[in-house]
């Protein structure tokens, strides 16, 4: 099963000519989820040739307008074509009102269903078909929060030496094990699934973090993520100005990643400030503490492949 994640926006702040304001859109299937939806991110979608009629779900940070500013291009896009299922829109406090009033305001047309959760709180926010999307409450100067997508254990690996020799003929008995059920053999035997499997493979994770002060709780939090897309607003030469706006810089962010034990981590949410030459600056920053850091770019599309 494919994992892909597609960069739409890299920008704080203010889009610049090609980085547009923070969006990842993470597609598992036939699921597309949307983290943070920042001005441009539909533009992002047309140059992909993304799907954006079958969003799942779109996942909000907080309500500065640098996280959300794309939604109203986007609610008024997925009209435009077909839709019958309802589109899930998860948030902290004042995302509901944000919607409500921004649909109001500029009379834009819906024909579909829009679901809105609000919530402000360590939870399991949303559960798909193997896999759930966690949140937590991160430290920014109003209502902020981190995502954590994690898929459940994967089957072991299945052994057809050992089926053999326990007696299962090949065909659709090996199937039935491969799915965790016993089989009856035809002289009465039962066979166990553990038999034949090996111990279960772990799933793969995605954590997305935005706009926070570092502190403890973030890295049991994305701890073991596959990948992580983290926030590396600033150099280090700016630590007071970072912790003064409840920012990290990319130093933090390569640490957090060391201590977390993440696969990599991508950098993401730039500072209008920096030049492509600073930018640089910010990922050596970071991988002088966590050595597989890269920084994200817009329309970058990444593959996260199972761990065997």
């Amino acid at each position: 099963m494919n994992l892909d994640i597609f960069v739409l926006g890299t920008g704080g702040m203010m889009p610049l000519p090609g980085r547009g304001l923070t969006s990842v859109l993470l597609r598992r299937e036939g699921d597309l989820l949307l983290f943070d939806c920042g001005e441009g991110t539909q533009i992002a979608f047309r140059r992909l040739n993304l799907k954006w009629k079958k969003i799942t779900g779109i996942f909000i940070s907080h309500t500065h307008a640098d996280h959300v500013t794309g939604l109203p291009g986007m609610l008024s896009l997925s009209s435009q074509v077909d839709r019958d299922e309802p589109l899930y829109i998860y948030g902290p406090p004042r995302i509901r009102q944000f919607i409500e009033q921004t649909l109001r305001v500029l009379d834009i047309y819906i024909n579909y269903e829009i679901i809105v959760h609000e919530f402000y709180d360590d939870v399991t926010v949303m559960e798909g078909d193997g896999y759930r999307v966690d949140s937590l409450r991160v430290r920014h100067t109003k209502p902020c929060l981190g995502y954590r997508l994690v898929e459940e254990p994967r089957p072991g690996q299945f052994h057809p030496d050992r089926a053999v020799a326990a007696g299962v003929p090949r065909g659709p008995l090996w199937s039935t094990l491969q799915r965790g059920e016993p089989v009856r053999l035809d002289g009465g035997g039962v066979v166990e699934p553990a038999a034949v499997m090996g111990p279960p493979r772990p799933g793969r994770a995605f954590s997305f973090v935005t706009d926070t002060a570092a502190f403890p709780d973030l890295v049991p939090f994305v701890a073991g993520s596959d990948l992580l897309i983290c926030e590396g607003m600033f150099c280090a030469d700016l630590a007071a100005d970072a912790a003064a706006k409840k920012h990290l810089t990319a130093q933090q962010a390569g640490r957090i990643a060391r201590a977390a034990g993440v696969g990599r981590m991508g950098l993401i949410h730039y500072s209008p400030r920096y030049t492509e030459r600073d930018l640089r600056q910010l990922v050596s920053e970071a991988r002088a503490e966590f050595r597989d850091s890269f920084l994200t770019r817009d329309l970058q599309d990444l593959s996260l492949p199972y761990r065997e």
